[in-house]
């Protein structure tokens, strides 16, 4: 049977179960729309206002699925528009696929009409890349690419199609299914002895949890792990709910911003167990004070993340769960009630319940929404205040850009969270720098229906940079003040969503009690003050247990 390139595309998709996708029309994809218009009872297709959050929407289905996401771009600036979310799904190890249309074959490397060289741009940025010139190799490289991204530690893939390679027809052979059960690699048996003999030995354990576990669907292991040997867990902002928030063994965030008893355990730890974790240098600060009386052993499928930034581990490269279920079986039952208490009384003190804080708020808010409520943030200070204070339960219940920091990711994040999950709330916390990025897509939101519920955190400043000013840059507040007389409000009423302005924790609870039951998009615009900021932190260049509280 002979078809086009264009349904070749969408045949490999559906073969790979493929039936969401994100993307946004032009010249170079009108063949690839064209097959489309065929499939829309097989697609659900979101059509975004910008390519940048459409990869952030895609970002997110995926993490909240654990499906790939895949989203369509048009040649030129439609694929270079691509390019800060692709950077932002690799640096988080996210599994989508990019198609981006070309010029024709013939046109290639003459400065043509929209013609980028969108695969050399993102060779540093994507697990692996391609541009087809022969239709004869679209069925293989596509069903590669689906494989590619989700397979190991998961990535973007991004697939460069000429517009004569959707155009041109040939036989068409359901490609044959890659290998998606590759022998699991575990550690030697030394290695694994040697970690063992460390863990029942250490008298002040800490495990350090990150994205890994979420990713290979570990969490309860963890759980088990951490439980008989009685570990107490921190976490990585992208490894949030890989052990519930309100676990006796929880510690919450470590880093820069992290707890003050969290940080303050890491450094006295005699032994840190790095879970899908990569030591980034916001989590270990001074990297030569990092947890200096510890030994680490480091659990990772990716063996270029041992040692990257430690030194002298025992290194437990391979698959996670296999990993795991070793040690379980292996390691003692334990009790560490003396080292968990020691840690909790570094705890400080908090807020007065009724003050108009960000802890409150988000405590507020989190009440109102069930367990497996799916949490969304942009960056900056409001980001940091969600990892610190919501209660999280599950690790797909949190989407952040942890390793690249992209403003203007929140919104994109919730659309894709939301068309993933149906039937399940999504929030999306942001701040009014990050909002003014991305309300565009309020455009999408509106035309697609879906009820998110959107906080911002609105102190009228690029608040992080601003507290970075006050505290290293004295007080010179150059260019982070944002008193652009907006009307939020107002612009909700434009894209007919429900909008909401509140200045204390009585208002907030009376919006939230009156528009729970809402199955619409509800926008709450929460008036904080500018010198709000995030403690603790850790000065640039010092250890993290040099924490301000204050400053």
């Amino acid at each position: 049977m002979k078809l086009s390139g264009s349904k070749i595309i969408l045949e490999t998709l559906k073969e790979n179960n493929v039936d969401t996708l994100f993307g946004y029309p032009g010249g170079a994809v009108i063949p690839l729309y064209d097959a489309l218009y065929d499939e829309l009872e097989n697609f659900t297709h979101i059509r975004p206002a910008h390519e940048q959050h459409m990869i952030h929407a895609a970002d997110a289905y995926a993490r909240t699925t654990g499906k790939v996401g895949v989203a369509i771009a048009t040649s030129g600036p439609g694929a270079t528009n691509t390019v800060t979310g692709i950077a932002n799904a690799y640096m988080d190890s996210v599994p989508i696929v990019v198609i981006t249309g070309q010029v024709p074959n013939m046109l290639l490397g003459k400065d043509s009409f929209q013609e980028v060289d969108i695969t050399g741009m993102t060779i540093p940025i994507t697990k692996h890349n391609y541009l087809v010139r022969r239709v004869e190799d679209l069925a293989q490289v596509m069903n590669e690419a689906m494989y590619v991204s989700a397979e190991g530690r998961p990535g973007p893939v991004l697939v460069d199609v000429p517009k004569d390679v959707f155009l041109a027809e040939t036989e068409y052979i359901k490609p044959d299914k890659l290998n998606n059960k590759k022998e699991k690699i575990v550690p030697s048996k030394d290695f694994i002895n040697r970690a063992v003999e460390l863990i029942n030995n250490s008298k002040k354990p800490v495990v350090y949890a990150g994205g890994g576990v979420r990713i290979s669907k570990n969490d309860t292991l963890l759980q088990k792990l951490v439980e008989k040997n009685d570990i107490p867990t921190a976490n990585s902002f992208m490894g949030f709910g890989t052990i519930p928030r309100d676990h006796r063994l929880s510690l919450g965030l470590v880093g820069m911003h992290g707890h003050r008893e969290t940080n303050l355990a890491v450094t006295e730890s005699d032994l840190i167990i790095a879970i899908g974790a990569r030591f980034s240098d916001r989590v270990i600060g001074k990297p030569d004070e990092f947890a200096p009386k510890a030994k680490i052993i480091h659990i990772d499928i990716d063996d270029t993340e041992i040692d990257k930034n430690t030194k002298d581990c025992v290194p437990l490269t391979g698959d996670m769960k296999s990993i795991l279920e070793l040690l379980y079986k292996k390691i003692e039952k334990n009790s560490r009630n003396e080292w968990l208490e020691s840690i909790l009384k570094e705890k400080i003190d908090e807020p007065e319940k009724d003050k108009f804080v960000p802890k409150n708020i988000l405590e507020t808010v989190n009440k109102y929404f069930k367990e497996d409520t799916v949490v969304a943030t942009d960056v900056g200070q409001h980001q940091m205040w969600t990892g610190q204070f919501w209660k999280f339960k599950k690790s797909n219940e949190f989407v952040t850009s942890g390793g690249l920091g992209t403003m203007g990711f929140g919104l994109g994040a919730a659309i894709g969270a939301q068309v993933g999950n149906p039937d399940k709330d999504v929030v999306l916390i942001t701040g009014d720098g990050s909002f003014r990025m991305n309300s565009i897509e309020l455009l999408t939101v509106s035309k697609y229906k879906l009820p998110i519920r959107m906080v911002m955190m609105n102190n009228h400043s690029l608040g992080m940079v601003r507290q970075w000013q006050r505290m290293f840059s004295n007080s010179r507040y150059s260019e982070t003040d944002t008193f652009d007389f907006v009307d939020n409000i107002k612009l909700m009423d434009a894209y007919g969503i429900k909008g909401y302005k509140v200045k204390s924790i009585e208002d907030l609870n009376r919006v939230l009690e009156d528009t729970k039951n809402l199955k619409e998009a509800i926008f709450i615009e929460c008036l904080i003050d500018k010198d709000e900021s995030v403690y603790p932190i850790v000065p640039p260049g010092r250890p993290i247990n040099e924490l301000l509280l204050n400053g």
